[in-house]
């Protein structure tokens, strides 16, 4: 069987908000009809977060709208939900977010072949002035690839 890689959803507000530091790929453990529901590209990621629970990493508030041929109702749309990391992976995530100001966050998720996986960070939390700074500098950028366009 063949390997293929389909991106559902990315959490681009994350690279805006936030400073990644580290990468991590996850698996997720969903039910049935919330992986046909995620194959369908019904999740969003926007205020979604990890947190660190008895030795597992936990995803909250990453919405999953129901199936609508599955028997869910929408209090399991936004249930906490179990990462599938190894243990030196989770290691490594409560030491970095055991620093002051660390987070876990999702970045995109997707289905690598026919297991649902999701990317997630540790970051750290930008100031209003460094999101200032981006907009700035993406805006310069833009600036220059016009006049480089226009000039050839």
């Amino acid at each position: 069987m063949a390997k293929y890689y389909k991106l559902i959803a990315e959490n681009r507000q994350a690279f805006f908000d936030y400073g990644i530091i580290d990468n991590f790929k996850a698996g997720i453990a969903l039910s049935g009809a919330e992986v046909k529901s995620v194959r369908q590209g019904n999740v969003n990621l926007r205020d979604s977060f990890g947190r660190v629970e008895g030795g597992e990493v936990m995803l909250y508030n990453m919405r999953i709208s129901p199936y609508k041929m599955g028997k869910t109702t929408e209090s399991e749309a936004s249930r906490k939900r179990k990462l599938l990391l190894n243990e030196r992976e989770v290691k490594k995530i409560i030491g970095q977010v055991s620093q002051k100001g660390l987070t876990i966050v999702p970045t995109k998720i997707y289905f690598d072949g026919d297991w649902a996986k999701v990317d997630i960070a540790t970051a750290k939390a930008k100031k209003k002035y460094e999101k200032r700074e981006a907009i700035r500098q993406r805006e310069t950028d833009r600036e220059v690839e016009k006049v480089l366009k226009g000039k050839k």
